[in-house]
């Protein structure tokens, strides 16, 4: 079995020593993404829902790149800073995930990169958009 390493410009570049994604056989896996801007490689402004958008953008882009999108998720794991949260976090995600939503696990954390308040990863099937 053999590993690829997935590089793009539609997400942020990673702020550590790691890869934005990794591919293997048929599976395509995430690194964690955070609302940065991969234009501006800010955090991006705006109200919690905002940033939950950017980052599943940030996501589909690795996706994508890899020839694949974010509706070939399998898993996806969110990490916030408030669970309190997850009830906007869900409403994005039906924005995203209208019908058969990947398996999904949220985690409260006491802090993620950057101080911001919601990071994500994916596994997702390589293969058509």
């Amino acid at each position: 079995m053999s590993r690829s390493i997935i590089r793009t410009d539609s997400a942020p570049h990673a702020v550590g020593t790691y890869s934005q994604g990794t591919a293997a056989e048929n599976l395509i896996f995430t690194a964690g993404q955070i609302p940065l801007d991969p234009e501006t490689g800010e955090i991006v402004e705006g109200n919690f829902k905002d940033r939950v958008r950017r980052v599943l953008h940030n996501v589909d882009g690795i996706l994508t790149a890899a020839g694949s999108s974010l509706q070939n998720a399998l898993k996806l794991t969110v990490f916030l800073t408030d669970l309190s949260r997850f009830s906007e976090l869900n409403e994005v995600f039906l924005e995203f995930f209208s019908e058969d939503p990947p398996a999904r696990s949220a985690l409260e954390v006491s802090k993620l990169p950057l101080g911001t308040d919601v990071e994500i990863e994916c596994v997702a099937l390589a293969g058509a958009k």
